[in-house]
C-alpha cells in the first residue's frame, strides 16, 4: 500500500513541477503577458483566497518532496522472507529461496518429470509448498505426485527442521516428445 501511495505523490509531484516549469517556460518567452503574472503576485500579496491557496499548493509540495527525498535516502536493509526458528542456542532462518531450491532438488529426482517451477509460503501448521510441473505422459501421473510430495516434505523437513504442512502439485502439461525421422535412403 505504501508503495502505491509513494507512486501517486511522485506522479503528483512530477505534474506540479512539468506545470510550473511550462508557466516558467511560457512566462520566459513573453506567451503570458507581464501583466497577468504581475496581477497573479499582485493577488497572493493582497487577496487571502489566492493567498490561502497559493500558500496550501506550496506546503503539498514541499511535503511530498520530504517524502520523496526521505525515500531517496533511507537505507534499505531489508532481510529477503524468511522462516524463523528459535532454539536454546540462538535463531535459525532460512531463506524462502533456500526452501523453494530445495523442493526443486528433491522433486527433480522424480522420473518422469520435465520442468520444474515451486512457491513456497508460510501456514499455519507449516510451510506450504506448490510444485508447478511438466510431465512426460509415460508415467502414471497420480503415482508420481504422491512420489513428488513425499519426496518433497521429507527433504524439506530432515535438512531445515521445519514442518512442511502441504506439497500441492500441479501438473501444467504434458511434454511434447520430438518425433524421430528416420532417414530413407532410396
Amino acid at each position: 500500500m505504501a508503495k502505491i501511495i509513494d507512486r501517486l505523490l511522485l506522479f503528483l509531484f512530477s505534474l506540479a513541477i512539468l506545470v510550473a516549469t511550462c508557466c516558467m517556460l511560457a512566462a520566459s518567452f513573453n506567451w503570458i503577458p507581464q501583466d497577468v503574472t504581475q496581477d497573479f503576485i499582485e493577488k497572493v500579496y493582497t487577496d487571502t483566497r489566492t493567498a490561502i491557496a497559493f500558500i496550501a499548493g506550496c506546503a503539498v509540495l514541499i511535503l511530498i518532496s520530504i517524502r520523496l527525498f526521505y525515500i531517496s535516502v533511507r537505507s534499505v536493509n531489508a532481510m529477503p522472507p524468511s522462516f524463523d526458528q528459535r532454539n536454546e542456542l540462538g535463531a535459525l532462518k532460512v531463506s524462502v529461496d533456500t526452501i523453494e531450491n530445495l523442493a526443486l532438488k528433491a522433486a527433480s529426482r522424480i522420473r518422469g518429470v520435465k520442468d520444474l517451477r515451486a512457491r513456497v509460503g508460510a501456514g499455519h501448521a507449516g510451510i506450504e509448498i506448490t510444485i508447478r510441473s511438466v510431465v512426460d505422459g509415460e508415467t502414471s501421473i497420480p503415482a508420481m505426485t504422491e512420489e513428488m510430495q513425499n519426496a518433497v516434505k521429507q527433504q524439506i523437513e530432515e535438512i531445515t527442521g521445519f514442518p512442511v504442512a502441504s506439497v500441492s502439485v500441479f501438473i501444467a502439461n504434458v511434454a511434447q516428445s520430438t518425433p524421430t525421422f528416420k532417414s530413407r535412403v532410396e
